[in-house]
């Protein structure tokens, strides 16, 4: 699973052995670990996505402490087709000597609760893991884990099921190199949602990682779909900040920077205004991401309204406002980062969403109001440009407040305060009620036919709406279908919390209902970045869905079905083929419908891990190793053995093209491994073939389904239905044939607009709370949501035009 030739793309650098005074001695036992299974929520925040991912973090977090102290400069993350993940580093590696409680310090840090190096001042100075129950956190939560340290010259192991030592701590070889590797998977009895990590989720947190330590080498690869990213970024903060503006049009050409060492903490900050409507200021403590500020971030604001004003003071455009300058005005466009590094950071609850060490508003405040005072002076053309922006956003505040209340005035009207449009629902209560926007008359007279009037409103609105990235309030409010939507929903717009009243809001389930097609998702886009800019709280609080209607219909004869995707197309198409049919096999017996079922499920099953596994290595390859009988992980200690294996799968692969082997040592772990260099059909491989890969689960899984399929029933099989009978050489071949049988003589229909269903399709499909299906609208990553909405609906084209080539083969996830 874990391949250590490709490891790094940076040098890792050599190990000088000697005592990097990092030893057991240093490992602080606060108290035993407990409980953590039973209520995972107090560590890691809950059992869902977050929290999944949380414990790559965790891991993740002790690696960059190591680089903080000095130590290390790479990390890797790998995740695996099991669903497990490695995260490998190169720093000192995790203390492996015995510790003063009789087991060795690397058991004691893997199993107890409150055990680590960060309790101690001296060895990291200014750590994310104030809490120190990472590894142990990771290893209780986790069905499997085994951790590999490379350190004083060997390397050693062990491995944990739920949190439980399987061996005491031995050593397996020896090395030169230096480094801790950790693999886990997440227990599915506790994560039951879900426990597949999300690649575009890591990507956001550990590019954040490598800008806030700038000389970092981050990568992390995904073996399920094959992709891989690395992160280093040498000009820190201001690279943040350079990133985060890099589809919008910037005020000045360099951010504002400032680095700080003062009282024990390093402040660190970045700043740049750009031309949109929207603040961005993103703060840090230690590496840890407060989402909900804190100190630093109160102070940052504190000294920015205070500079600012005093620079404005003798502004004649500033003068002439009827109103003065707000905080809001001067952040309005403001992309930022702030990032605190101290002794002890005090954080609200373990999440640590929120700095609480007091001390560090005044730090931030006074610094920074030094800095930037400085820096306006220094530099009065960049000042003039800022105070400009500034203004601009004042006047617009004033006239959108002036819009707001003429619409209110206009709105009061009406009856109701609702537009004339919408088919409202006639139940009162907003936690009963739901608002379906839809797009154009035909589809909005449908889904007015179709509805549950009780509760069930209907809005139609035509064509695409504004896009509220490039537009301002007082614009805004003049588009006549922004007005429409203000209006029936009753809360008002604002990109400031206190602008939306959610406690007025009509609807508490709002769907947005679009065609499947290109126009339908632009539209939907549109409306995503109308709610996200104006009514984030409307997301915050759960009130945003997505409608998805079927992809297809099936019809023959008086069957009639709909199906959501491909998937449950073919689905059915093989389960419909099967009914009235009868299967038999090599020896004349009558399988049963669930066996068959239970076989194909077994053909789709080793299908997805041949295509997975087959990306590096070839499907000649796999298919030729999951049915060799005699591969056991054993013959990797053999070299004889090891050898006549690799020349039989040469002589193998020769048949269809060209082959170079290399079979080596591996001193780390005393076995051998081969390194395969195949051509085939002018397509090239190199992959390397170890114990790794064998034992791998997944590939474990193959073998399984490959035997499975290959002897639970003699072969061929012989289809009978009606007068029809057919022989079938495999079970793979008999899924192609259910598929052909399903399709003949059918009718099927794929859907492309709304409007081609009548108004008790679209109930039963869409509408329908028994059979219908939402996506909830969420914002688990508000940073990678402002840069998505940023760069697809913004003025910049180049960075649009890369997100969409570079995400074309993903389009039909888009509707997600």
């Amino acid at each position: 699973m874990f391949n250590k030739s490709n490891l790094f793309v940076c040098d890792p650098g050599n190990y000088e052995k000697k005592d990097d005074g990092y030893g057991s001695s240093n490992i602080t036992v606060l108290e035993g670990l407990e409980a953590v299974r039973k209520r995972p929520g107090m560590y890691i925040g809950n059992t869902g996505t977050v929290g999944l991912h949380h414990l790559i973090y965790e891991v993740v977090d002790n690696s960059i402490d190591e680089f903080l102290a000095g130590h290390g400069s790479q990390i890797e993350i790998t995740l695996h087709l099991d669903g497990s993940v490695t995260v490998a580093d190169n720093a000192r590696g995790i203390p492996v000597d015995k510790h003063p409680s009789g087991k060795s310090a690397l058991e004691v840090v893997m199993t107890i609760l409150h055990a680590g190096g960060k309790f101690d001042n001296e060895i990291y100075k200014t750590s994310g893991g104030l809490h120190g129950v990472g590894a142990s956190v990771v290893n209780a939560l986790s069905s499997y884990c085994r951790v590999e340290v490379k350190k004083n010259g060997g390397v050693y192991e062990q491995e944990y099921k739920c949190g439980i030592p399987q061996f005491d701590v031995r050593r397996i070889g020896d090395t030169t190199a230096h480094g801790t590797t950790t693999t886990f998977k997440p227990d599915g009895t506790i994560f039951q949602d879900t426990t597949e990590f999300s690649f575009d989720y890591l990507c956001s947190r550990l590019r954040e990682l490598s800008f806030l330590n700038k000389g970092i080498c981050i990568r992390l690869v995904d073996e399920v779909k094959d992709k891989s990213e690395e992160f280093k970024y040498e000009g820190g903060l201001v690279s943040f900040v350079e990133y985060l503006n890099r589809s919008k049009v910037v005020i000045h050409p360099k951010p504002i920077y400032m680095n700080v060492d003062k009282d024990e903490t390093i402040i660190e900050i970045a700043l740049q205004w750009n031309d949109s409507y929207s603040e961005s200021v993103y703060s840090y403590a230690n590496n840890i991401n407060t989402a909900e500020g804190g100190a630093h971030l109160t102070g940052l604001r504190g000294a920015l309204t205070r500079v600012v004003n005093q620079l404005a003071s003798n502004d004649k455009a500033v003068q002439n406002l009827k109103e003065g300058l707000s905080p809001e005005d001067i952040r309005e466009g403001l992309t930022g980062v702030v990032h605190v590094k101290l002794r002890d950071p005090q954080f609200e609850g373990q999440t640590k969403n929120k700095l609480a060490n007091s001390r560090i508003r005044t730090l931030v405040e006074s610094s920074l109001n030094e800095k930037l005072s400085d820096y306006f002076h220094e530099n009065p053309d960049v000042a003039k440009k800022i105070v400009s922006k500034i203004v601009d956003a004042a006047r617009a505040r004033i006239a959108a407040r002036k819009a707001k209340e003429l619409t209110r005035r206009k709105s009061a009207l009406d009856l109701g305060g609702l537009p004339g449009k919408i088919a409202d629902c006639q139940d009162r209560d907003p936690a009963n009620c739901e608002l379906f926007i839809v797009e154009g008359d035909s589809a909005g007279g449908s889904a007015k036919q179709g509805r549950d009037r009780k509760t069930q409103a209907v809005l139609p609105l035509k064509g695409k709406i504004l896009n509220v990235e490039k537009a301002t309030t007082d614009k805004m409010l003049s588009n006549q279908e922004i007005r429409l939507l203000v209006q029936a929903l009753g809360t008002g717009i604002g990109r400031h919390d206190n602008d939306v009243d959610i406690s007025k809001l009509r609807y508490h389930k709002i769907v947005i209902m679009t065609d499947a097609d290109v126009d339908g998702a632009h539209i939907r886009t549109l409306f995503l970045t109308f709610f996200y800019r104006q009514m984030k709280e409307v997301i915050k609080r759960g009130h945003l869905y997505i409608a998805q209607p079927p992809l297809y219909r099936y019809k023959k004869s008086k069957i009639e079905h709909y199906l959501k995707d491909e998937g449950a197309l073919d689905k059915f198409l093989v389960e419909t083929s099967m009914q009235d049919a009868v299967i038999i096999d090599a020896n004349e017996k009558t399988l049963e419908l669930s066996v068959v079922k239970n076989m194909l499920s077994c053909v789709e099953r080793r299908n997805r891990i041949t295509n997975i596994l087959a990306r590096r290595r070839s499907s000649v390859v796999v298919n030729y190793l999951a049915n060799y009988t005699k591969l056991t992980p054993e013959i990797f200690y053999n070299k004889t053995e090891f050898e006549n294996f690799v020349e039989e799968l040469k002589l193998h692969v020769l048949k269809y093209g060209h082959v170079y082997a290399k079979v080596d040592f591996d001193n780390e772990h005393n076995r051998y491994y081969a390194i395969l260099d195949i051509q085939l059909s002018g397509k090239p491989y190199h992959f390397k073939l170890d114990f790794d890969f064998i034992s791998s689960s997944e590939f474990e899984e193959l073998k399984r389904l490959s035997m499975q399929l290959d002897s639970t029933f003699s072969l061929p099989l012989k289809y009978s239905h009606d007068k029809k009978a057919k022989i079938i050489p495999s079970w793979v071949d008999l899924r192609e044939f259910l598929l052909s049988e399903g399709k003949s003589g059918a009718y099927i229909q794929r859907y492309k607009g709304l409007g081609e269903m009548n108004a008790e399709q679209l109930w039963e499909t869409t509408m329908k709370p028994s059979t219908r299906q939402f996506l909830q609208v969420t914002i688990e990553d508000a940073m990678a949501a402002d840069d998505i909405f940023s760069m697809l609906m913004g003025d910049d084209v180049p960075p649009r035009k890369e997100f969409i080539e570079s995400n074309a083969l993903n389009v039909r996830n888009l509707d997600a």
